[in-house]
């Protein structure tokens, strides 16, 4: 009898090898462009973390742990800074959200509202998909934070996934949940480019472009972005079923077994109705938190709270299936401490800037398709569109206008590619988190799915460029 083979584990042991020895050269070279050597160290580890986990020499929890125990024991941060990111309050929010969403499934609420939409568009997955990214679209202008509305969300397609017969395994994956849920991550991306109140970066950085005479409001917001974005909420469902199609594509037969099961569990429950109530209160907490001055994390402890003293969802249900819920806060809020110490050191600016100096002699066409692009592929460095949009807005608009591009369309489009942006890497957005953490979606398909659909997304506003340059100048 043959004995196993050692192989897979021996080639895993040489791409961590060949991460580290990256890592070090990296952390070795010249320091460039006047940085410290603190934010140049700390790149290089950021940087080895990333690809580790590209080459899936690491999970990015293991990856992310490494990365943080470098960091303090090279000395490169202090611990009070390399521990920050756990403390912030939009992470909370994801691992709230995500425990909300576990209820909304125990509950019997997610497995009713999947037939209700099984029912009456279940025909094929690719119907439940164009459902998922319209049902977002819709919650868009209400919810003004997109990790609150992935919140909402997630659930839904986790529901949907697991009554068509999809299961959070290497196996059962395939069939429909890893489709359901890239669909939901690379839709939100168009859902919220299409609002000004669709993402919390969008009227900071139309703040900005007001201070370069640019006039950012809701209705000419959602004008502007309006052909772009149609083609792409249209494109994204599509593109997804032809290129990564799921194992179970048609399913006539499913609209009458969700009527059978609908039948099946009456009427709504006592859980069902606490959990009903509790989800649309928050719902309406977070679409007006703005003007009730509400931290929407706060929010979310809230549902949790009324969940677990209605016993809807218990303190043993969170011992028994929280571990997904901890790993991705863990991971999550490393990476964003090392991506904010990056900007805090003045890594994201510098790099800017010197991209900047070597584009601002061309004419301004091949500036504007230039910014547009190292704006976008500069997003790997980034765990946060808001702190990406600070860091650089400001620097890459200078420059287009120095180049004499069209202001209002570079501002728009900047402003777009904030949203369009956010799946390219599963850590791109807070967003996405919940997703990445759902079982159904590897880190590697996410980082190559999510590079496709970014290309996508970036190609079908950059085509649009003659719309957003007219409509923006109205």
């Amino acid at each position: 009898m043959d004995k196993p083979s050692n192989s897979p584990r021996k080639f895993l042991w040489v791409k961590r090898i060949f991460t580290l020895l990256v890592g070090i050269t990296i952390w070795h070279l010249p320091v460039p462009w006047e940085l410290s050597a603190d934010a140049w160290h700390l790149f290089a580890i950021f940087i080895t973390a990333i690809i580790g986990v590209l080459i899936n020499a690491l999970s990015i929890f293991t990856a992310s742990i490494l990365a943080l125990v470098a960091v303090v024991l090279l000395r490169v941060l202090p611990p009070e800074k390399a521990f920050s990111g756990f403390s912030e309050s939009f992470i909370l929010l994801i691992l709230a959200a995500f425990l909300v969403a576990k209820g909304v499934i125990k509950s019997g609420l997610g497995r009713r509202i999947a037939f209700l939409l099984i029912r009456q568009f279940g025909k094929s997955t690719l119907n439940l998909g164009y459902c998922i990214v319209a049902t977002d679209t819709l919650l868009g202008p209400a919810i003004p934070s997109n990790t609150a509305r992935s919140g909402i969300l997630y659930p839904i397609t986790h529901a949907l996934a697991l009554d068509t017969g999809s299961q959070p395994t290497p196996e059962g994956r395939k069939k429909t949940g890893s489709y359901l849920m890239m669909t939901a991550i690379s839709g939100h991306t168009i859902s919220s480019a299409l609002w000004l109140t669709g993402m919390a970066a969008n009227p900071v950085g139309a703040g900005i472009a007001a201070q370069f005479g640019v006039n950012m409001n809701f209705g000419n917001w959602v004008f502007v972005a309006s052909v772009p974005c149609i083609v792409a909420l249209i494109t994204i469902p599509l593109l997804l079923y032809k290129l990564f199609p799921p194992e179970i594509k048609h399913t006539p037969e499913a609209p009458k077994m969700a009527r059978e099961a609908l039948g099946k569990m009456g009427p709504m429950s006592r859980r069902e109705w606490i959990m009903g109530i509790t989800f649309f209160g928050m719902i309406l907490l977070w679409a007006f938190s703005p003007v009730l001055n509400l931290n929407l994390a706060i929010v979310a402890f809230l549902g949790l709270s009324i969940l677990i003293l209605s016993n809807v969802y218990t303190l043993e249900d969170i011992r028994e299936g929280a571990g997904d819920a901890l790993e991705t806060y863990v991971w999550f809020a490393i990476l964003y401490m090392m991506s904010a110490a990056l900007n805090d050191l003045g890594f994201m600016k510098t790099l800017g800037a010197q991209i900047a100096t070597y584009i601002g002699d061309y004419n301004w066409v091949t500036v504007y398709l230039l910014l547009t692009l190292l704006y976008v592929a500069i997003h790997y460095l980034f765990v946060s569109q808001t702190a990406h949009l600070l860091a650089l807005y400001a620097v890459f608009l200078q420059v287009a206008v120095n180049a004499e591009v069209p202001v209002a369309l570079m501002a728009f489009m900047l402003s777009f590619a904030t949203n369009y942006f956010a799946v390219i890497t599963p850590q791109a957005s807070s967003s996405n988190v919940i997703f990445a953490g759902s079982g159904y979606l590897p880190s590697g398909d996410i980082y190559k799915q999510g590079a496709i659909i970014t290309v996508l997304n970036t190609l079908i506003f950059l085509l649009a460029t003659p719309w957003i340059l007219w409509a923006s100048s109205l």
